[in-house]
């Protein structure tokens, strides 16, 4: 399983930082959605409450969140070696309050303040 980034797909914001991700890690990594069939069942089995909150980092072993999925996703960005990428559509239900100088700031902040990990059970 390739390194799965969940992201918030009906942000503007939130799909540029999945965009420069997903062209930095040169496509071997899975982009997924929060608001896609993928995401919202991710978020059922593996993530929590605070899924929402943040972009999160998926590997086989771990779910990372926010500022603690940072050094996880470069190291993922630089050592998969899995070619291929799924596609994800991203909605462009973004109003244009996800666009100003203080939703940047916000967003920004909401990075560096929340941080999780979750460890993913086996069967």
């Amino acid at each position: 399983m390739s390194p799965m980034v969940v992201f918030d797909n009906q942000c503007y914001l939130c799909t540029k930082f999945a965009k420069a991700v997903n062209f930095l890690a040169r496509g071997r990594l899975n982009m997924v959605g929060h608001y896609s069939v993928i995401g919202e069942k991710l978020r059922d089995e593996i993530l929590d409450e605070s899924a929402l909150e943040m972009f999160w980092l998926v590997t086989e072993k771990n779910a990372y969140g926010g500022r603690a999925a940072l050094l996880p996703l470069i190291k993922s960005m630089l050592t998969s070696k899995n070619a291929r990428s799924e596609r994800y559509v991203i909605d462009e239900a973004c109003d244009s309050e996800c666009k100003t100088v203080r939703a940047v700031f916000i967003r920004s902040s909401s990075l560096l303040s929340n941080s999780r990990k979750i460890s993913i059970k086996t069967k």
